[in-house]
């Protein structure tokens, strides 16, 4: 919300400069965003009046003006397509340097002089309309300084305020708390009543006294229909962001924004009957004021008259019964929507109007009558009349109370943390408006009308605070014990896996916990039973059995953008079983696809493949323990390519899957190259023992090369294993240096080339020991596998 500082200061004017200001009214809870200085270097800019408006010889689009700046009348060459004779404007004289840095002078335009320019909003830093000069109300005097007719300049504060605060947006609430912060009085917010000249009423009937227990309204004869808003109501409603439209509607505006009572004027004579405020019925429809026809739904409060809705209630009024130019009698109305009736009813039709911010907050129900007797005065000022008299209805048992609220001096000191003098708390609570009651041990204190967010202690102490000032609480040092925590190594820390694979080139990601119900079956196979309740969407309806689907969509978003090198991993939760009986495991997940390396210039672009994930997983693993207690065995997957997939194993347990994601999966998510995915339990897999010291054998080891051939089915893990078991204490090490099937080999079977590393702690092995070993390995891999020894 904007507000002018003038415009404030005289509602309440301490002793602080507009940065100071500002300064409190953030610490009061008001953030304030930025204070801006407006009409600044405009010293030399007057009020002209257009005496006289000729066609330019020369251009058609170009007017010839002479203009009297109360002293003598020049000659002003304009191209504005708004300037008439008896209009007045801001003038620039030449010798004037304008805000946008322009210096004016003496020109010849097309052949005439031209002695200075008459300005529009944009040259003079008041507004963002180029489309024509300011034109100045009638009563602007002739060669007065702009500046000290307008006021400027004038610093708007833009406010960020809290939804809780309803009562805050509008200048008079901003002013109750200022006064409070500072002491310094409040001018009063009691209006006087304007006095009726004529009896004219218009019928209002109240069915629905729950959902609009207050009604205030106000008929209003022969207004002047050329009448227009006074120059200081246009520029304090322009600073607060609003334009000029219509006095009736200019006044409305006004209103709202100095006592936060939203109003609504109808042309009375286009009203048919008495007005009804009710909720909606079947297929109701109304056109609102910005043309759009909606149909309304059931659960929304409307203004009907005898021919259907005229208006959504508290939100926006209908076409039917707006004020025109030939609007000569008006019906103001000021009413009191509950927020309970208005939450969310504006945004169901996408609608966002400041009379449903402030209706949606809650405002005044006391400020009714207050509201439309300040828009009687104004109107009849801006545009004459006569008035009849002020129609109220009011349903107290329906209106909301202000419960009395406990607040207890002990709970204050604990939640503060200081003691504050009795009298103070007194004098805080009083300034707020609030009515105080001393007790035994406290107080207890009734809210006014406006304070919809005070409904508990915890309310008051905040309250407390906020005037107080946090900055006069004071610091105190907490001493807390902190003992060093226990070092385990039963578990690898999960940033030591993650800086692992961050030094293979792979970047974290975080993907949501909800996912659509039909990507998890994709990548689980089965329903999920863990589904939300109230989903954001139907896209992240359930909670995700695996961390891949928003791996995989991540990685097509990159994908999409031309990134062709993807290597991420993600650390989270998945989640399992059902609503009685859910299980969360920690995930330790990644995904590669496009090149195995950054391109360069000494090497030939291959992709990832199988064994780059693996030896990726590998790099994790090898953290926690031996390489050699990790089998991966092949497995079948929903997600994952037939062939292409394993499982990985550890002392007989699973820990996790890797694998190539399913052609149909990366066509679905339009993932044109392969993609590998691993996913691990986390605790499993990181989970560690206390090393043990093995000493270095000083004796030199020797290699022995053998070649065999076996079933294409069995696995390399399988004969790795079978042989380090044939001579398990000298066989160090076997190292696969060849696979080799084509040409030779019959089909359905492969060579394989093993190296095998001997070597001995205690001793020198020699070549008997070395064929020893040989043979014993070449009987095991015979009699396990039916191997051939290759030539």
């Amino acid at each position: 919300m904007k507000i002018a500082e003038s415009w404030l200061r005289e509602w309440v004017d301490p002793d602080l400069d507009s940065e100071a200001l500002g300064q409190q009214l953030t610490m009061a809870g008001h953030e304030v965003n930025k204070i801006t200085l407006h009409g600044a270097n405009l010293d030399g800019i007057i009020v002209a009046e257009v005496v006289e408006v000729a066609k330019h010889p020369n251009a058609d689009r170009l007017s010839v003006c002479k203009v009297s700046t109360g002293k003598k009348v020049i000659d002003i060459v304009c191209g504005a397509p708004n300037v008439v004779a008896g209009m007045k404007s801001p003038l620039a004289t030449p010798g004037l340097k304008l805000p946008n840095g322009i210096k004016l002078r003496k020109t010849r335009i097309r052949g005439v002089m031209s002695n200075g320019m008459l300005c529009s909003a944009i040259e003079l830093g008041l507004g963002d309309d180029a489309d024509g000069i300011i034109a100045l109300p009638n009563d602007a005097p002739v060669g007065a300084a702009l500046t000290a007719y307008l006021g400027l300049p004038d610093a708007i504060i833009d406010l960020d305020l809290t939804p809780n605060r309803g009562d805050c947006f509008s200048v008079l609430g901003i002013a109750r708390d200022i006064s409070a912060m500072t002491g310094a009085s409040l001018k009063t917010a009691e209006v006087p009543a304007v006095a009726a000249t004529i009896e004219d009423v218009h019928e209002v009937k109240i069915t629905l006294p729950e959902g609009c227990p207050s009604f205030a309204g106000r008929v209003i004869r022969n207004i002047d229909p050329s009448a227009r808003s006074p120059g200081w109501m246009v520029e304090r409603l322009r600073r607060a962001g609003l334009r000029d439209i219509h006095p009736v509607v200019d006044i409305t505006n006004y209103v709202m924004l100095e006592l936060g009572q939203p109003l609504h004027a109808y042309d009375l004579g286009l009203v048919q009957g008495p007005i009804r405020p009710r909720l909606a019925r079947r297929g109701d429809k109304v056109t609102l004021l910005d043309e759009k026809e909606v149909s309304v739904n059931k659960d929304t409060l409307v203004i009907a008259d005898d021919s259907g809705p005229i208006g959504l209630a508290g939100i926006m009024g209908g076409l039917s019964t707006a004020v025109s130019e030939q609007t000569v009698d008006v019906f103001l109305e000021a009413a009191f929507w509950p927020p309970e009736f208005m939450a969310g009813r504006a945004r169901s039709y996408g609608l966002h109007t400041d009379a449903s911010l402030r209706f949606e907050r809650g405002v005044d129900p006391e400020g009714q009558v207050r509201a439309v007797e300040r828009a009687t005065a104004l109107l009849l000022d801006a545009a004459g009349g006569d008035a009849g008299p002020l129609m109220h209805k009011v349903d107290p048992k329906c209106l909301p109370t202000r419960e009395t609220v406990t607040l207890r001096r002990s709970r204050l000191a604990k939640l503060l943390g200081l003691d504050i003098e009795d009298g103070r708390i007194a004098e805080i609570l009083t300034r707020l408006g609030f009515a105080v009651n001393p007790t035994d041990d406290g107080w207890d204190v009734a809210p006014p009308s406006y304070r919809f967010d005070i409904e508990a202690e915890v309310d008051l102490i905040e309250e407390i605070a906020r005037v107080h000032g946090y900055d006069s609480i004071p610091e105190t040092m907490a001493k807390v014990e902190m003992p060093l925590a226990a070092v385990t190594e039963s578990c690898i820390d999960l940033d030591q896996a993650a800086a692992t694979i961050v030094a293979r080139d792979y970047q974290e990601v975080i993907t949501y916990s909800f996912i659509g119900a039909g990507v998890d079956k994709l990548f689980s196979g089965v329903e999920s039973e863990l589904v939300l309740s109230n989903p954001i969407s139907s896209e992240m309806s359930v909670m995700r059995a695996s961390l891949w689907p928003g791996m995989v969509a991540a990685a097509a978003a990159n994908a999409a953008r031309q990134q062709d090198r993807i290597r991420i991993f993600e650390v989270g939760k998945s989640f399992h079983g059902n609503e009685s009986r859910r299980r969360e495991v920690l995930r330790f997940a990644g995904l590669a696809t496009g090149p195995a390396h950054p391109e360069q210039w000494d090497s030939e672009g291959q992709s990832v493949d199988f064994f780059d994930i693996k030896s990726d997983v590998a790099a994790i693993l090898r953290l926690a323990g031996d390489a050699a207690q990790i089998s991966y065995e092949p497995v079948e997957h929903v997600a994952l390519q037939p062939g292409q997939a394993g499982q990985i194993v550890r002392d007989g347990s699973v820990i996790g899957i890797l694998g190539k994601l399913h052609p149909s999966l990366a066509k679905t998510f339009d993932l044109r190259r392969p993609v590998y995915i691993f996913e691990l339990d986390a605790m499993a897999a990181l989970a560690s023992a206390a090393p043990e010291a093995i000493p270095v054998s000083k004796y030199p080891a020797i290699r022995r090369d053998i070649a065999v051939v076996i079933d294409d089915k069995i696995s390399v893990d399988e004969l790795v294993r079978a042989v380090t078991a044939a001579v398990p204490d000298l066989i160090q090490e076997v190292r696969i240096f060849d696979v080799y099937k084509g040409p030779g080999i019959e089909a359905g079977l492969k060579s394989v080339a093993l190296g095998l590393i001997l070597q001995e702690t205690s001793r020198t092995l020699t070549d008997d020991d070395a064929d020893s070993a040989m043979t014993k390995a070449v009987r095991k891999l015979q009699e396990s596998f039916a191997a051939e020894l290759r030539d």
